[in-house]
C-alpha cells in the first residue's frame, strides 16, 4: 500500500485538482478614453460664421451663389484646439465658426461620459443668447444636412445655458431624425417638458422637435458638468451630473416618408457661437441598458 499511496500522491502533485464551478463571470468592460492632445480619434467639420436673420438657407455671395462650406479636416481660426491642463487633454471649441468635431469611429451600444464647462467668448447669432453646444450621437451621412447646414443626421444631448427655458440634457431631433419621448406641455402650451409619467409622443418629422429635460442640474457657471449618456439599441438615457433627466425610445430617422431605426452612429460635439470645453471623455461598451433604467421604457 505504500508503493500506490507514493504513486498516488505523486499524480496529485503533477495534476492538480480541477475545480468545475461553471464559466468564469464576465469582467465589466473597462472605459476608453476618446480625447488625446493630436485629436487622433476625432475629425472636423466646419460651415459658416452665421449671420443674424438667418432662416436655414444656404448663404450666397454678392452675385447670388451658393457659398460652400468650409469643409473638413480645416479648422479654419483653429476652432477645435486641445490644451494640457493638469496632465489631462482639455478641448476647447470656440465657437467662433458652426461645426463640428466628431469621431472616426461609429458606436453602438454604450455608456458615454464627459465632462464640460463654459467658456467665455459669444459670436452672432448667439450674442444674446444662452451659451449653447451640444453631444450629438447616433449620427450618420454628411455633414451639413440640418438646419444650420453644419452636422449630421443625429439625436441631441442638448449642452445649453439654463436660461430661457434652456438646460442640460434637454432633447432635439436634428435634420431628419425622429424618436418617441414621454412628455407633457407646459401651461402656455408651446413647449413640451420631458414626463416619465405622460404619454409618449413623436418627436422629429410630422411632429415637435425639442423637448425640455426634466430638471435643471447643471453646475455654477465656470464649474465643470459631467455629462453621461447610455445607449442602447435605439434607448437613450441623459444625465446630468449623475441625474436622469430625459429618456429617448425608439430612436429613428425618416426616409421617404418611412421609418427607419437609428441605432448606432459616430458623436459629434457642436460648435455653436459659443466658447465650451470638454474633458474627461470616456466610453465603453454596453451588453443592455443598465436594470436600474429600464423602467422608463415600459
Amino acid at each position: 500500500m505504500k508503493r500506490w499511496t507514493t504513486l498516488l500522491l505523486g499524480a496529485t502533485l503533477l495534476f492538480p485538482a480541477i475545480s468545475f464551478k461553471g464559466p468564469s463571470p464576465k469582467a465589466p468592460a473597462a472605459w476608453q478614453p476618446l480625447l488625446d492632445k493630436n485629436l487622433s480619434k476625432w475629425r472636423t467639420f466646419e460651415s459658416y460664421r452665421h449671420q443674424l436673420g438667418y432662416k436655414g438657407q444656404t448663404p450666397t455671395d454678392a452675385q447670388g451663389k451658393p457659398i460652400p462650406p468650409i469643409g473638413y479636416d480645416k479648422n479654419e481660426a483653429q476652432v477645435f484646439t486641445v490644451v494640457m491642463q493638469e496632465g489631462k487633454p482639455v478641448l476647447r471649441i470656440s465657437g467662433e465658426i458652426y461645426g463640428c468635431v466628431f469621431t472616426k469611429q461609429d458606436f453602438k451600444n454604450y455608456h458615454l461620459k464627459l465632462k464640460v464647462k463654459w467658456g467665455t467668448k459669444k459670436w452672432i447669432p448667439r450674442l444674446d443668447e444662452p451659451r449653447d453646444s451640444g453631444v450629438l450621437y447616433n449620427s450618420q451621412g454628411e455633414c451639413g444636412v440640418d438646419y444650420w447646414h453644419s452636422w449630421m443626421l443625429a439625436q441631441e444631448f442638448q449642452v445649453s445655458e439654463h436660461e430661457k427655458g434652456n438646460a442640460m440634457g434637454d432633447f432635439w431631433c436634428i435634420a431628419n431624425s425622429t424618436a418617441d419621448i414621454n412628455a407633457a406641455y407646459n401651461s402656455t402650451k408651446d413647449t413640451l417638458k420631458y414626463n416619465p409619467t405622460a404619454a409618449p409622443l413623436r418627436m422629429g418629422r410630422g411632429g415637435p422637435g425639442f423637448c425640455q429635460a426634466a430638471a435643471n442640474y447643471e453646475s455654477p457657471n465656470g464649474q465643470w458638468s459631467e455629462l453621461e449618456l447610455i445607449s442602447v439599441n435605439g434607448q437613450s438615457i441623459h444625465l446630468v451630473n449623475g441625474h436622469m433627466v430625459l429618456a429617448v425610445n425608439n430612436s429613428g430617422f425618416v426616409v421617404n416618408g418611412q421609418r427607419q431605426p437609428l441605432t448606432h452612429g459616430k458623436i459629434q460635439l457642436q460648435s455653436e457661437a459659443a466658447e465650451v470645453f470638454y474633458k474627461d471623455i470616456m466610453i465603453k461598451p454596453l451588453d443592455a441598458m443598465p436594470a436600474e433604467y429600464t423602467r422608463y421604457f415600459k
